[in-house]
């Protein structure tokens, strides 16, 4: 053997062994994902209740608006599987008309809210000075009853925001500003507890020492530290928003009564409840099954995003 090759064999010898390629953080995350059978179940029902909602009135050929009086108040058939209503029209089309609105409502006003909660738990957490007006601002919106205050928001503004936006859009906004604005309180207690324990660890401290201005710190150090508990919290207030959203309908101050959503659809088949039960069933196993795989979605994100849970 050469003197070279001996060299080249003693080397690989007193090499270590390669270490493995760091996983990223994400995979990471999936891999503890993966592990939740509930999670990745409601992740799988939730999926498909958005694509259906979205993507089925292009491909289901009823209009839900469209009246067929010789059609009406038959059960379910081949022609339509869910039946009809009192004026003929298609249930099936109606409920994915409906999903529509009150996905929309949920997730927009869940941003809105996620938004706010996060705005007054970074600025409370970070500021000293602000911590105690801000908090008890947070303690004065949960004091509120919120279910009479969504009464009154609706009542007072909802003929304003029709004549300025009609009475679809103005509702929409109406509604999601509603709920927005009375539900972002538990984020925001949230982030304010986790901003507390992270402005005092250790690359915090040296971002400080360095002279690193406040707003830089929090998006560059603070924001992507706290994504774990803001995520969480907007996946069930996605759950919370549709549910308000459907009780506002139930009660008549949601939507008009020619636009669908799952708590109208709800509220008009409760004159229907003996002769045609099935009416109340589906649109209640809709919002039932799109708040409770919301639910089961923020279980599995909460203990993925946890770097105490997650590896266990």
């Amino acid at each position: 053997m050469t003197d070279e090759k001996q060299t080249a064999a003693i080397g690989a010898l007193s090499d270590p062994m390669p270490s493995a390629p760091p996983r990223s953080q994400w995979r990471a995350v999936w891999e503890q994902f993966k592990t939740h059978k509930g999670a990745l179940l409601g992740g799988i029902i939730f999926l498909v209740i958005v694509l259906t909602v979205f993507v089925g009135p292009w491909i289901w050929p009823y209009d839900p608006t469209y009246i067929d009086i010789r059609a009406r108040n038959q059960g379910p058939s081949f022609a339509h599987p869910l039946g009809t209503d009192q004026l003929g029209r298609d249930t099936l089309a109606r409920m994915m008309a409906g999903g529509q609105v009150s996905v929309a409502v949920g997730i927009t006003a869940m941003l809105l809210a996620l938004f706010l909660g996060s705005l007054v738990g970074v600025l409370a957490g970070f500021f000293k000075k602000l911590d105690g007006p801000l908090m008890r601002l947070t303690d004065l919106f949960l004091a509120l009853p919120l279910l009479p205050l969504l009464l009154v928001m609706v009542l007072l503004f909802r003929d304003t925001l029709n004549q300025a936006f009609g009475p679809e859009t103005g509702i929409f906004i109406l509604i999601v500003l509603a709920i927005g604005v009375t539900s972002w309180m538990p984020t925001a207690r949230i982030v304010r507890g986790d901003v507390l324990a992270l402005k005092e660890r250790e690359f915090v401290l040296a971002a400080r020492s360095i002279g690193t201005k406040n707003g830089k710190m929090i998006t560059r150090h603070i924001l992507p530290n706290v994504l774990s508990p803001i995520m969480v919290s907007a996946t069930l207030g996605i759950a919370n928003a549709i549910i308000t959203e459907s009780a506002l309908s139930f009660l008549g101050l949601g939507f008009p009564p020619d636009f669908p959503t799952w708590g109208r659809l709800l509220f008009d088949a409760t004159d229907y409840l003996q002769q045609y039960p099935e009416r109340v069933f589906w649109p209640g196993l809709a919002i039932s099954l799109t708040v409770l795989s919301v639910n089961y979605l923020g279980d599995g994100l909460r203990d993925a995003l946890d770097p105490r849970i997650r590896g266990r």
